[in-house]
């Protein structure tokens, strides 16, 4: 493999995004056939060279997977959880590469979530940045009115930070509606949270699709690889194969 930033090996193992990388650099926490490396344009070769952060070594993965799994409810999108509760890793079996989940979907929350080893696939993924898509079908109790839906679409007040623009539309009706929900950001509890602002309570909430990806036929719990044609086109639409100038 040739030689790379370290920045760009740092993020592509999973360790943390590119900029973030940066700061552990210059923090002194990153070495490079034990010496410290922090200087941003030096490069290493994973494959060749003893990268080690925190005093970790790392491991490039053996190839990188990219899995699409259906999180059911009442599972944690983490590796472990303190509380004992089921996390998506107990149902990802027969997968025998260390993956991660790529952002998350609350513990009462299901539908579409992706999962690799690829960090910087990860990374473009939940950056607002990129403008990934990420669309939901949410079951709340009660209507939103013509005022609240235009305000929900420009974007809404929470933790002090506006959300970006999002697209709504009524899907089914009845006396708890169907809403589905498009938007480009991933803040932690979003759409629940723009829901209760209006005084409206999510009863259930699944995630049905990511950028171009569909949930498809795949039932809670299960998981499939994404196919060659589907990692071609994410990281064509990541611009995953395209260098900023900075690198």
């Amino acid at each position: 493999m040739p030689e790379e930033r370290l920045q760009k090996i740092l993020s592509r193992a999973g360790v943390t995004s590119r900029r973030k990388a940066e700061t552990l650099m210059l923090e002194g926490r990153v070495t490079v056939n034990g010496k410290v490396a922090v200087e941003l344009g030096t490069k290493a070769d994973l494959d060749r060279d003893h990268i080690k952060v925190d005093g970790k070594l790392l491991r490039a993965p053996r190839r990188l997977r990219y899995i699409a799994f259906y999180k059911p409810d009442e599972c944690v999108t983490t590796m472990s959880d303190p509380q004992g509760r089921r996390t998506v890793m107990d149902l990802v079996h027969g997968v025998h590469d260390r993956v991660f989940p790529v952002g998350r979907l609350d513990y009462h929350s299901e539908g579409l979530l992706l999962l690799t080893n690829d960090g910087e696939f990860a990374n473009r993924i939940t950056s607002a940045a990129s403008h990934v898509a990420k669309t939901y079908v949410v079951k709340v109790n009660g209507y939103l009115t013509n005022e609240q839906e235009i305000e929900f679409r420009s974007g809404v007040p929470l933790k002090g930070r506006r959300t970006a623009p999002a697209e709504l539309k009524l899907i089914r009706r009845a006396d708890n509606p169907w809403y589905e929900v498009r938007i480009f950001e991933g803040r932690q509890n979003q759409v629940r949270l723009m829901f209760r602002r209006f005084g409206r309570m999510v009863e259930k909430l699944r995630r049905v699709r990511i950028g171009f990806l569909e949930i498809g036929p795949i039932k809670p719990g299960e998981w499939r690889e994404l196919r060659p044609a589907e990692i071609a086109r994410f990281r064509k639409l990541l611009k995953l194969d395209q260098e900023s100038p900075s690198e």
